[in-house]
C-alpha cells in the first residue's frame, strides 16, 4: 500500500510540473497578461498621438488658417501691414527673499521698483521695423 502512495505522490507531482513550471505554466501566461496590457497601454498612446497628427495634416491641407497659425508661431511671419509687438518682462527671483541689503528695506534704498505696471507698460513697445530685419510677410 505505501508503494502505491508514493507512485501516486510522484504522479501527482510530475503532472503538477507543466501547470506551474513548464512551457505553458501559470507564470508565463500571468508575464504574458502583464506584457500585453503594457503593448495595448502604448498602442492607445500611439493611437491617440496618430488621430492627432491625422487631423493636424488634414487641417494643413485644407484650411489656410492652420498654415497662417504655424508660420505666425514657428517661423515668425507677418501679414503685409502688422505690427510687431515684443513684450519683455522683468524676471524676479523664485524666492521671496531679498538678495541683497537695497531689497530688503526698499524705503530706506533711494533705488526706484522695477516691478511696476508703469515700467512693464512703458517696456511693451513696438519694435521699428527700420531697426531690426523683418520676417517675411505671409500672403
Amino acid at each position: 500500500m505505501r508503494k502505491l502512495t508514493v507512485v501516486f505522490v510522484v504522479l501527482i507531482v510530475l503532472l503538477q510540473y507543466p501547470l506551474w513550471l513548464g512551457k505553458g505554466s501559470w507564470l508565463r501566461v500571468w508575464q504574458y497578461s502583464q506584457q500585453i496590457e503594457t503593448h495595448e497601454k502604448r498602442n492607445e498612446y500611439y493611437r491617440q498621438r496618430n488621430d492627432t497628427l491625422r487631423a493636424e495634416v488634414r487641417d494643413l491641407k485644407q484650411g489656410q488658417s492652420a498654415i497662417e497659425e504655424r508660420a505666425r508661431s514657428e517661423l515668425g511671419l507677418l501679414k503685409q501691414d502688422e505690427v510687431f509687438f515684443q513684450v519683455i518682462q522683468n524676471k524676479q527671483p523664485a524666492s521671496n527673499k531679498p538678495t541683497s541689503p537695497l531689497e530688503a528695506n526698499p524705503v530706506d534704498s533711494k533705488v526706484p521698483s522695477t516691478n511696476t505696471a508703469a515700467t512693464q507698460a512703458a517696456e511693451a513697445k513696438p519694435v521699428n521695423p527700420v531697426d531690426t530685419v523683418s520676417p517675411p510677410a505671409v500672403q
